[in-house]
């Protein structure tokens, strides 16, 4: 995520006057070819904001893949899911059953994980077994008021090696088994996008999200008021794929 102040953001015609902003992706900068992939937007004085779904490693960790990629980046500039999960659990007093990466529990280590009385599901990679998913689903049925929350909501994203199932599908199958209704933390959910906004000191209007997701970047920007562009890199696909149009 970025800003810009009477330069041209990324995809944004240059302009005077009033402030136009522009939002980034990190899956499609880690997807990116050479170095210094944002050397443009550091150059034109934007206010940058990294808006990520990223749940299998730690914001340090990603900072630093970042940075070997060629990225001037700091932890301050990315919005992440796991420490906003974080911070609403410690709110409500939730203690979560956690369905999660081993790369992404150091974000957990403040957080009172006995007796659960909620599910934090994340992109657990192999870790979504039948097992552990069937583990979640009798955390949650056996609770009075079953609380599941998704780190994101995507439905795939790219590896090197290729499509990879997301979170999504694994958050509908507890959301259909239980009888629920997750609550997402992460893009495509509107306070997701208001929390890197209010970081940045900027309104919807004056934003921009850059990012290769139809739905989760481009339609959730939308719904929080900002304009949005789809960059032909990463999982962009030029045949979308079936109900593309909608995620609800």
């Amino acid at each position: 995520m970025g800003a810009a102040q009477g330069r041209a953001g990324p995809g944004a015609s240059q302009r005077k006057g009033p402030t136009s902003q522009a939002l980034k992706d990190e899956k499609d900068l880690a997807l990116g070819e050479g170095e210094g992939k944002d050397s443009g937007l550091k150059q034109s004085q934007l206010k940058v904001r990294f808006c990520t779904n990223e749940s299998q490693k730690s914001r340090g960790e990603l900072v630093r893949l970042l940075r070997r990629l060629g990225f001037d980046i700091s932890e301050g500039e990315v919005t992440a899911p796991a420490p906003a999960a974080c911070q609403i659990l410690k709110e409500r007093g939730l203690r979560p059953h956690l369905l999660i990466h081993d790369g992404l529990r150091s974000e957990f280590d403040q957080i009172d994980v006995s007796n659960p009385n909620c599910v934090v599901l994340a992109d657990a990679g192999e870790g979504l077994s039948y097992q552990n998913m069937n583990k979640a689903f009798q955390v949650l049925m056996e609770l009075e008021k079953p609380v599941l929350v998704s780190l994101g909501k995507g439905r795939y994203y790219k590896e090197t090696s290729g499509l990879m199932l997301d979170v999504g599908a694994y958050m509908r199958a507890l959301e259909y088994a239980c009888g629920i209704k997750a609550e997402v933390v992460g893009k495509p959910s509107p306070e997701f996008f208001k929390s890197a906004l209010q970081a940045m000191g900027l309104e919807a209007h004056q934003a921009i999200m850059i990012g290769d997701d139809i739905v989760v970047d481009v339609g959730g920007a939308q719904r929080c008021g900002m304009r949005a562009l789809q960059v032909r890199t990463g999982k962009f696909r030029s045949v979308p794929a079936a109900g593309s149009e909608s995620d609800s």
